[in-house]
């Protein structure tokens, strides 16, 4: 039986994240199971993208994987433009009205998924304290007092000190350790897809409130290449994928408003449903929860990726933080160690998952009135530079408490 220090189940963009902070701040040895291969990137755009905020790019760059992002491709922004389709409502943000003591180059960067997690595997790999087990998935977790012990079908089991969950919005983890979980279906789906504009997406960030929910076109690589994400009703979903390319290329274009151009559809398109989900316990015993294992949220902010982030740089700094006192256990692994992280990173997901449910619910409702002062208020805030400054610090992650990694 190997034996390690972390077993962090999930090899995605929040693990791998979470095992190279552990290493950069400490000797504890990881294992990672995944048994999900690594896409080759193509000339063609991966349909899913994250929008990275400073606060990720500060991660990145301390772990020294942004070099290996940046070698690859990857579109920053400067500007963000926001509106409602029913009211005169709209709200843009720009590098000037970022208040903070150092300058900001960019709002922040839209990366196709595969080349950040292309890169954080990669350099992983360089690490002779991580190791892969990329075979076969899992097939059971037991928990002795201190120890966890975890069991492949063929391969020889594995043992670990602490075992982490960072394996997704369906975690198997979370399954196994019967943690309770709190779920509400938003009633929406996120149709992805990759679209032409013209003439050019001018390094900007789009977003538009219709009726049935929001639509956002995020700059990629190319100046004429954007992503999209259509949050719908299913019924409108479907209806939108039933569509011809050129028909939906139309519903597109009205849909923004002609602010792009002409939008063309140059790839496939798929939709997921999206669902709320709040683990109501982020660690159980030797077990503990990072990412959409421990909170899925509606991606209209886009703020999904950079909590998991968040998760992982705070639960590998409270691990390899010495004690405070000599009251405190000398265990990196204890409950005293886990409880903190579950404090600190519970209230942040909470109040995430509050502020999107409440963006959402004031966008849902259509009647005139509403839609109207919707709009003054959207208006107003425009022109108020501290609000704005402060509600784009927020979205940027240039928050109090954050991990020394996101500094």
């Amino acid at each position: 039986m190997q034996k390690f220090d972390l077993l962090i189940v999930g090899g995605g963009m929040v693990g791998l994240t979470l095992a190279l902070a552990i290493r950069k701040q400490s000797q504890l040895t990881v294992a990672i199971v995944d048994a999900s291969p690594l896409k080759e990137t193509t000339d063609e755009p991966e349909l899913r993208v994250s929008a990275i905020n400073i606060a990720s790019h500060n991660i990145f760059t301390n772990l020294d994987v942004w070099p290996l992002i940046e070698s690859q491709r990857l579109q920053p922004y400067q500007h963000m433009s926001v509106w409602d389709k029913n009211s005169i409502g709209k709200i843009s943000f720009e590098l000037s009205d970022v208040n903070t003591e150092r300058p900001v180059e960019q709002l922040g960067w839209i990366i196709e998924n595969n080349v950040i997690r292309t890169a954080l595997w990669n350099k992983a790999k360089q690490d002779a304290g991580i190791t892969f087990f990329t075979d076969e998935p899992l097939s059971n977790i037991g928990m002795g007092d201190s120890e966890v012990f975890a069991s492949f079908t063929q391969q020889m089991p594995i043992s670990a000190k602490l075992v982490v969950g960072a394996d997704g919005a369906n975690s198997w983890v979370r399954k196994q350790m019967d943690m309770s979980l709190t779920f509400r279906d938003y009633d929406h789906h996120a149709i992805v897809a990759t679209v032409k504009v013209k003439p050019q997406h001018h390094n900007t960030a789009w977003q538009v409130f219709l009726p049935t929910g929001p639509l956002a076109l995020l700059p990629l690589f190319e100046d004429e290449l954007c992503s999209i994400v259509w949050s719908t009703s299913p019924e409108e979903s479907q209806r939108l994928l039933s569509l011809s390319k050129e028909e939906f290329s139309k519903e597109l274009t009205a849909a923004a408003d002609g602010k792009l151009g002409n939008i063309e559809l140059v790839s496939e398109r798929y939709a997921h449903p999206l669902t709320m989900r709040f683990s109501q316990e982020f660690f159980k015993g030797k077990a503990v929860l990072v990412g959409d294992a421990a909170h899925t949220i509606h991606p209209l902010a886009g703020q999904g990726v950079n909590l998991g982030l968040l998760d992982a740089a705070s639960l590998a700094q409270i691990i390899t933080t010495s004690p405070d006192s000599e009251k405190s256990t000398k265990e990196w692994a204890s409950s005293i160690k886990l409880n903190e992280y579950a404090r600190w990173r519970k209230a942040e997901a909470a109040e995430m998952i509050a502020a999107m449910e409440s963006i959402k619910q004031i966008f849902a409702v259509e009647q005139k009135a509403p839609a109207f002062l919707r709009g003054v208020g959207m208006a107003v805030l425009d022109n108020i530079k501290p609000v704005k400054s402060m509600m784009i610090k927020q979205a940027l992650g240039l928050k109090e408490n954050l991990p020394n990694l996101a500094k």
